[in-house]
């Protein structure tokens, strides 16, 4: 995801699970009327290309926003508000549009600014805030390459608050895969370490993004409700939060002292960049509902490992970096295990829809 690029991704994808249907998204086939198979994979393969090129995309984007040698911006916190800002505009806007638009079109749910319901969504904003802005530090301070690994450790937060908030126990052959994953982000840093591009910060803040991702993910099942189910609604209240709160922060930061001083500010390629970033930011939780949509949501999981693999090569070849085999290896790991972990995180959830079943068979064959 950026996976928190996501961002986004975890609070559409649970709201996608349950709740009013998303107006954005296309309604489902006729009922009783599949289309024919060649077009329902067409559409898959449209989907999931979006949804690669959206995510891969907007990665390097924010590399180039956040780190490039020649745009000379020391001001992460600025680039994250901006987006932040972006995203509730075009929530505004799409709303509004929609309420304009003709009799009988399918619309989003209108917008307002509530403060009651801007305090509830609080909490919520404040990881949010952790999370995107990890995120970021994270990609500022590590490569493209690296960066799927530095912020693996999510699923291992997932088990570990999911035992100790909710008290739910995890398989073992669910923790193996934690194991796996754990190992492959040690190793990945030490190859970072033998060939010098470590970066402990950027360690730091990858392991903070995994932890904010996985409270994002509880919190916003608690917030939804508030927002009476709406991840729109969520999205906008949870971004207009994010930019009052990130004002002081780039105060105490210094980053609007840097902004003064920045000789591009005026550019209009560089605004043009960062609207551009923050169109994708907003457009990933679109195609990421789309693609769970038409496929489903474990094979939602497997296409993000994939792209990751894909965006890891091509950051490889882009920036022309050469690695080892057991950098190559670390990664392996990291992905192998995050799709282990979510192949048999799906079949026990099908044996757990299954069970239901065989006992109401039982009963019925034995006449109880």
């Amino acid at each position: 995801m950026n996976r928190a690029q996501l961002k986004r991704t975890g609070i559409l994808r649970m709201a996608l699970g349950g709740g009013a249907a998303d107006p954005l998204l296309p309604a489902e086939e006729g009922a009783g009327r599949p289309a024919p198979f060649v077009l329902r994979a067409l559409r898959i393969a449209l989907v999931v290309c979006l949804y690669w090129f959206t995510s891969i995309t907007m990665v390097f984007l924010n590399k180039y926003l956040l780190d490039s040698p020649s745009l000379r911006l020391n001001a992460p916190l600025f680039v994250t508000f901006f987006q932040c800002a972006l995203t509730a505009a075009l929530c505004l806007g799409l709303s509004l549009g929609a309420a304009c638009g003709p009799p009988g079109c399918p619309g989003l749910p209108a917008l307002r600014l509530d403060p009651k319901v801007s305090r509830s969504v609080l909490p919520l904003s404040v990881v949010f805030i952790g999370m995107i802005t990890s995120n970021n530090l994270c990609l500022k301070y590590v490569g493209v390459a690296f960066y799927n690994v530095g912020r693996s450790l999510t699923t291992v937060f997932n088990v570990l608050l999911s035992y100790v908030l909710l008290k739910q126990t995890t398989s073992l052959y669910a923790l193996l895969a934690c194991g796996v994953i754990i190992g492959g982000f040690w190793l990945g840093v030490d190859q970072e370490g033998a060939e010098g591009t470590l970066s402990w910060t950027g360690i730091f803040f990858g392991v903070l993004a995994s932890l904010c991702v996985s409270l994002n993910a509880i919190y916003t099942k608690k917030v939804l409700p508030v927002v009476d189910g709406s991840i729109w609604r969520l999205t906008f209240y949870n971004n207009v939060n994010a930019c009052v709160l990130f004002l002081p922060l780039m105060m105490l930061l210094g980053e609007f002292h840097t902004l003064y001083r920045f000789d591009k500010l005026g550019s209009p390629s560089f605004w043009g960049m960062m609207t551009l970033g923050g169109v994708f930011g907003f457009a990933i939780g679109y195609v990421t509902g789309l693609q769970i949509k038409f496929t489903s949501p474990l094979t939602h999981n497997v296409s993000g490992t994939a792209k990751a693999c894909a965006q890891t090569v091509l950051a490889v070849v882009y920036f022309e970096e050469t690695k080892s085999f057991l950098w190559w290896m670390s990664n392996l790991m990291v992905l192998g295990g995050s799709f282990a972990y979510t192949w048999v995180k799906g079949l026990e959830m099908r044996k757990e829809q299954e069970e239901p079943n065989l006992r109401n068979n039982e009963k019925n064959e034995t006449g109880v």
